[in-house]
């Protein structure tokens, strides 16, 4: 099954509001642990790359701070940014 699939059944499924709930659990779960495998695998000094959405410019840095959830990112153009540590990739 893949990801169009999944999406069509959930918007056409004749799902209770306690399975939607369920559902959405579920993905903040596979979330957690996502950030949390991405979050160990930084360390301060790694050269990393992340697209900001807002302005949709790639920046480049280096990781000053790993922290719980976020990794505090300093880009070469001189900006330090809290950087979610699934959106991160190493350089």
């Amino acid at each position: 099954m893949n990801i169009q699939e999944i999406n069509t059944a959930i918007i056409q499924g004749p799902f209770t509001n306690d399975q939607l709930t369920s559902i959405v659990d579920a993905v903040r779960f596979a979330r957690s642990q996502l950030t949390r495998r991405n979050t160990g695998s930084f360390v301060i000094g790694t050269r990393v790359k992340f697209h900001n959405r807002k302005t949709g410019v790639t920046y480049t840095g280096t990781v000053n701070k790993v922290k719980l959830k976020n990794i505090l990112v300093d880009t070469d153009v001189g900006v330090r940014y809290n950087v979610p540590a699934a959106m991160l990739e190493t350089v």
